[in-house]
C-alpha cells in the first residue's frame, strides 16, 4: 500500500477519529434527513449540500470540534444552496459558479 495513502490516513483518523464511527454517526444523520418529508421536495443541490453538511457534522462529533475548516465547510455549503435559490428568484447571477 502507498506510504502517502496511509500517512494521510493515519492525519485524518487524529483529527477526526475513526472512520467507522464516524461512518455510523454520518449514515445515522443522513437516514433521519431522508425520512423526512420534505427531502423529496429538495433539489439534487439541496441535497447534496445537507449530505455534506452531516458528513462535516459527523467529523465534529467524532472528532476534533474545534477544527474550524469543519465549521467553514458547513457554511460554504450552506452559501452554496443560498446562492442558488437567491438566483432562482431574482434572475441575477451572483458570479459564483455553481
Amino acid at each position: 500500500m502507498n506510504q502517502n495513502i496511509l500517512d494521510t490516513l493515519t492525519e485524518r483518523g487524529e483529527r477526526y477519529g475513526s472512520f467507522d464511527s464516524h461512518a455510523a454517526i454520518t449514515q445515522e444523520l443522513k437516514r433521519v434527513m431522508v425520512e423526512t418529508p420534505n427531502w423529496k421536495k429538495l433539489s439534487p443541490s439541496m441535497k447534496e449540500s445537507l449530505e455534506m453538511i452531516a458528513h462535516k457534522i459527523g467529523r465534529i462529533l467524532n472528532g476534533s470540534p474545534e477544527y474550524v475548516d469543519s465549521w467553514r465547510d458547513i457554511a460554504g455549503y450552506a452559501t452554496l444552496v443560498e446562492i442558488e435559490l437567491i438566483n432562482q428568484d431574482t434572475n441575477i447571477q451572483t458570479g459564483i459558479p455553481l
